[in-house]
Protein backbone atom coordinates (compact mmCIF):
# COMPACT_ATOMS: atom_id res chain seq x y z
CA UNK A 1 0.00 0.00 0.00
CA UNK A 2 1.46 3.63 -0.79
CA UNK A 3 2.19 5.94 1.70
CA UNK A 4 -0.81 8.27 0.16
CA UNK A 5 -3.41 5.26 0.76
CA UNK A 6 -1.58 4.76 4.86
CA UNK A 7 -2.40 8.16 5.54
CA UNK A 8 -6.26 8.30 3.56
CA UNK A 9 -6.74 5.07 5.77
CA UNK A 10 -5.48 6.23 9.04
CA UNK A 11 -7.24 9.63 8.61
CA UNK A 12 -10.86 8.07 7.86
CA UNK A 13 -10.01 5.05 10.14
CA UNK A 14 -9.82 7.32 13.38
CA UNK A 15 -13.04 9.36 11.93
CA UNK A 16 -14.94 6.56 11.04
CA UNK A 17 -17.41 6.27 13.91
CA UNK A 18 -18.42 9.39 14.53
CA UNK A 19 -18.68 10.54 10.97
CA UNK A 20 -21.99 10.39 10.62
CA UNK A 21 -23.01 12.35 13.92
CA UNK A 22 -20.46 15.21 12.90
CA UNK A 23 -22.08 16.06 9.83
CA UNK A 24 -25.88 15.40 10.40
CA UNK A 25 -27.24 18.09 8.40
CA UNK A 26 -25.68 16.18 4.62
CA UNK A 27 -28.38 13.85 3.93
CA UNK A 28 -30.86 15.80 2.30
CA UNK A 29 -27.75 17.48 0.09
CA UNK A 30 -27.02 14.03 -0.84
CA UNK A 31 -30.52 12.77 -2.08
CA UNK A 32 -30.59 16.30 -4.03
CA UNK A 33 -27.12 15.42 -5.33
CA UNK A 34 -28.35 11.77 -6.54
CA UNK A 35 -31.42 13.36 -8.20
CA UNK A 36 -29.09 15.47 -10.55
CA UNK A 37 -27.17 12.50 -11.50
CA UNK A 38 -30.07 11.28 -13.99
CA UNK A 39 -30.10 7.30 -12.84
CA UNK A 40 -32.81 5.20 -14.53
CA UNK A 41 -34.11 2.37 -12.72
CA UNK A 42 -32.07 -0.68 -13.61
CA UNK A 43 -28.79 1.40 -13.73
CA UNK A 44 -25.30 -0.06 -12.38
CA UNK A 45 -23.63 2.76 -9.88
CA UNK A 46 -20.59 2.88 -8.09
CA UNK A 47 -20.19 5.12 -5.13
CA UNK A 48 -16.55 5.45 -5.34
CA UNK A 49 -15.07 6.05 -1.80
CA UNK A 50 -18.62 5.70 -0.03
CA UNK A 51 -17.24 5.90 3.84
CA UNK A 52 -20.11 5.44 5.65
CA UNK A 53 -22.62 4.91 2.95
CA UNK A 54 -24.57 8.14 3.33
CA UNK A 55 -25.38 8.13 -0.50
CA UNK A 56 -26.63 4.47 -0.72
CA UNK A 57 -30.18 4.86 0.19
CA UNK A 58 -30.48 7.69 -2.37
CA UNK A 59 -29.03 5.75 -5.15
CA UNK A 60 -30.57 2.39 -4.36
CA UNK A 61 -33.97 5.11 -4.61
CA UNK A 62 -32.79 6.14 -7.86
CA UNK A 63 -31.97 2.63 -9.69
CA UNK A 64 -34.90 0.38 -8.00
CA UNK A 65 -34.72 -3.00 -7.04
CA UNK A 66 -33.60 -3.96 -10.84
CA UNK A 67 -30.43 -1.57 -10.73
CA UNK A 68 -27.06 -2.39 -8.56
CA UNK A 69 -25.57 -0.38 -6.30
CA UNK A 70 -22.02 -0.62 -5.36
CA UNK A 71 -20.48 1.29 -2.41
CA UNK A 72 -16.22 0.71 -2.53
CA UNK A 73 -14.18 2.56 -0.39
CA UNK A 74 -10.46 1.30 1.20
CA UNK A 75 -10.87 1.86 4.80
CA UNK A 76 -12.39 -1.29 6.87
CA UNK A 77 -13.86 1.57 9.53
CA UNK A 78 -15.70 3.41 7.22
CA UNK A 79 -17.82 0.15 5.93
CA UNK A 80 -17.88 -1.38 8.86
CA UNK A 81 -19.74 1.95 10.51
CA UNK A 82 -21.68 1.99 7.07
CA UNK A 83 -22.17 -1.71 8.12
CA UNK A 84 -23.31 -0.83 11.52
CA UNK A 85 -26.24 1.71 10.23
CA UNK A 86 -28.03 -1.02 8.04
CA UNK A 87 -26.54 0.26 4.65
CA UNK A 88 -25.52 -2.88 3.22
CA UNK A 89 -28.98 -2.94 2.52
CA UNK A 90 -29.18 -0.53 -0.40
CA UNK A 91 -25.68 -2.04 -1.89
CA UNK A 92 -23.25 -4.24 -1.39
CA UNK A 93 -19.47 -2.40 0.30
CA UNK A 94 -16.38 -3.59 -0.87
CA UNK A 95 -12.93 -2.99 0.11
CA UNK A 96 -11.08 -2.11 -2.77
CA UNK A 97 -9.18 0.80 -4.04
CA UNK A 98 -10.69 3.24 -6.84
CA UNK A 99 -7.43 3.49 -8.27
CA UNK A 100 -8.03 -0.64 -9.09
CA UNK A 101 -11.20 -1.30 -8.90
CA UNK A 102 -12.34 -5.08 -9.35
CA UNK A 103 -14.70 -4.38 -12.47
CA UNK A 104 -14.49 -4.75 -15.77
CA UNK A 105 -14.58 -2.44 -18.33
CA UNK A 106 -17.52 -0.54 -19.04
CA UNK A 107 -19.37 -2.55 -16.19
CA UNK A 108 -21.44 0.46 -15.06
CA UNK A 109 -23.94 3.29 -15.89
CA UNK A 110 -22.32 6.06 -13.48
CA UNK A 111 -20.18 6.61 -10.56
CA UNK A 112 -21.10 8.78 -7.62
CA UNK A 113 -18.05 10.09 -5.59
CA UNK A 114 -18.66 12.44 -2.71
CA UNK A 115 -15.58 14.37 -1.52
CA UNK A 116 -13.12 11.68 -3.39
CA UNK A 117 -10.90 13.96 -5.66
CA UNK A 118 -9.28 15.89 -2.69
CA UNK A 119 -8.07 12.69 -1.55
CA UNK A 120 -6.77 10.64 -4.76
CA UNK A 121 -3.80 9.93 -4.90
CA UNK A 122 -2.83 10.47 -8.82
CA UNK A 123 -5.88 12.40 -9.94
CA UNK A 124 -5.67 12.28 -13.53
CA UNK A 125 -5.20 8.25 -13.42
CA UNK A 126 -7.65 7.25 -10.49
CA UNK A 127 -10.47 9.48 -13.17
CA UNK A 128 -9.24 7.18 -15.39
CA UNK A 129 -9.68 4.29 -13.91
CA UNK A 130 -13.46 5.80 -13.22
CA UNK A 131 -13.83 6.42 -16.46
CA UNK A 132 -12.70 2.77 -17.69
CA UNK A 133 -15.40 1.14 -15.12
CA UNK A 134 -17.96 3.28 -17.00
CA UNK A 135 -19.87 2.83 -20.33
CA UNK A 136 -19.84 5.28 -23.42
CA UNK A 137 -22.43 8.16 -22.06
CA UNK A 138 -22.66 6.78 -18.97
CA UNK A 139 -21.94 9.41 -16.19
CA UNK A 140 -19.51 10.61 -13.57
CA UNK A 141 -20.85 12.93 -10.32
CA UNK A 142 -18.40 14.48 -7.75
CA UNK A 143 -20.06 16.09 -4.79
CA UNK A 144 -19.70 17.73 -2.03
CA UNK A 145 -22.16 18.58 0.84
CA UNK A 146 -20.61 22.07 0.95
CA UNK A 147 -19.03 24.29 -1.16
CA UNK A 148 -15.07 24.85 -2.58
CA UNK A 149 -14.93 28.40 -0.31
CA UNK A 150 -17.37 27.25 2.50
CA UNK A 151 -14.89 23.55 2.91
CA UNK A 152 -11.57 25.77 3.11
CA UNK A 153 -13.11 28.31 5.83
CA UNK A 154 -14.13 25.10 7.65
CA UNK A 155 -10.74 23.83 7.70
CA UNK A 156 -8.94 27.05 8.14
CA UNK A 157 -7.60 27.20 5.12
CA UNK A 158 -7.75 29.92 2.15
CA UNK A 159 -9.27 29.03 -1.03
CA UNK A 160 -6.61 29.09 -4.26
CA UNK A 161 -6.68 28.72 -7.96
CA UNK A 162 -4.51 25.36 -7.16
CA UNK A 163 -8.05 23.31 -6.16
CA UNK A 164 -8.58 20.53 -8.46
CA UNK A 165 -12.36 21.38 -7.93
CA UNK A 166 -11.88 24.86 -9.44
CA UNK A 167 -13.56 24.57 -12.71
CA UNK A 168 -10.68 25.64 -14.87
CA UNK A 169 -8.63 23.06 -13.63
CA UNK A 170 -11.17 20.07 -12.99
CA UNK A 171 -12.51 20.80 -16.91
CA UNK A 172 -9.06 19.63 -18.11
CA UNK A 173 -8.59 16.91 -15.89
CA UNK A 174 -11.37 15.53 -16.72
CA UNK A 175 -10.72 16.02 -20.79
CA UNK A 176 -7.94 14.07 -19.66
CA UNK A 177 -9.25 11.47 -18.37
CA UNK A 178 -12.19 10.38 -20.87
CA UNK A 179 -14.79 12.64 -19.60
CA UNK A 180 -16.77 16.10 -20.54
CA UNK A 181 -17.74 18.65 -17.42
CA UNK A 182 -21.15 18.83 -18.17
CA UNK A 183 -22.45 21.07 -15.78
CA UNK A 184 -20.51 22.77 -12.23
CA UNK A 185 -22.20 24.48 -9.46
CA UNK A 186 -19.79 25.69 -6.28
CA UNK A 187 -22.04 26.83 -4.12
CA UNK A 188 -22.28 27.79 0.05
CA UNK A 189 -24.74 24.52 0.80
CA UNK A 190 -23.18 22.22 -2.19
CA UNK A 191 -20.68 20.88 -4.80
CA UNK A 192 -21.72 19.38 -7.89
CA UNK A 193 -19.63 18.25 -10.93
CA UNK A 194 -21.15 16.11 -13.43
CA UNK A 195 -19.21 14.59 -16.54
CA UNK A 196 -20.09 12.52 -19.08
CA UNK A 197 -17.99 9.28 -20.22
CA UNK A 198 -16.89 10.03 -23.99
CA UNK A 199 -17.39 7.25 -26.30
Amino acid sequence: MSEDHTHVQEFFGARAADWDRKFPEDGPAFATAVAECGLRPGDRVLDAGCGTGRALGALRAAVGPAGTVLGVDLTPQMLAAAQRAGRAAEGALVLADVARLPLRDEALDAVFASGLIAHLPDPAANLSELSRVVRPGGRLALFHPIGRAALAARQGRELTGQDLRAEHNLGPLLAAAGWDLTSYADEDHRFLALAARRS
